[in-house]
C-alpha cells in the first residue's frame, strides 16, 4: 500500500489508522532519511493505541523509550546512532518486543528482524509531502 500525505499530521494519521491493526508482539520497521516523518508515524501509532501523541519523542539520544497507559504498550527505538550490529543485537530487542508494539526507527540497521514485521517506508516527495509505504 502507498500513501501520499501533504503534513506532518497526515503522516501521524496514517500510523494512527494502522494502529488498530496491532497487537503485543508486533514490530513496525521504520525507513526514511531524516526529516523524512519516521517519528511523526510513531506519534500517530502511539495515538491509534490510546498513548497521548504528546508524550512521544524521538529517541535518537535515548535510544528507547516506553510509553504506557494505551490498549498495548509502546516501545519506540531508534538506531540511527549504533553502527555497529554487535550494540543492537545487545538490545534484546526480540525479548523487549514480545509483550507490546515495537516500533523501530532506521531499522534497516538490524540483521534479524522478524519476518512478520510489518515494513513502513516515508520518503521525500517534495517540501511536505511524502510517499508512505506499507507491507504487512
Amino acid at each position: 500500500m502507498i500513501i501520499t500525505t501533504n503534513s506532518e499530521p497526515e503522516t501521524a494519521g496514517v500510523g494512527r489508522d494502522l494502529a488498530p491493526t496491532l497487537v503485543a508482539g508486533s514490530v513496525v520497521l521504520l525507513r526514511g532519511d531524516l526529516g523524512a516523518g519516521k517519528t511523526a508515524f510513531v506519534r500517530g501509532l502511539a495515538e491509534g493505541l490510546g498513548v497521548a501523541a504528546d508524550d512521544v519523542s524521538s529517541p535518537t539520544f535515548t535510544l528507547m523509550q516506553e510509553y504506557r497507559g494505551g490498549r498495548v504498550p509502546l516501545v519506540h527505538v531508534d538506531l540511527y546512532r549504533l553502527d555497529d550490529p554487535r550494540e543492537i543485537d545487545d538490545l534484546g530487542l526480540e525479548e523487549i518486543g514480545e509483550t507490546c508494539v515495537l516500533a523501530i526507527e532506521w531499522a534497516e540497521k538490524w540483521r534479524h528482524p522478524p519476518a512478520d514485521a510489518v515494513r513502513v517506508a516515508i520518503a521525500h516527495a517534495g517540501e511536505a509531502e511524502r510517499l508512505i509505504t506499507i507491507e504487512t
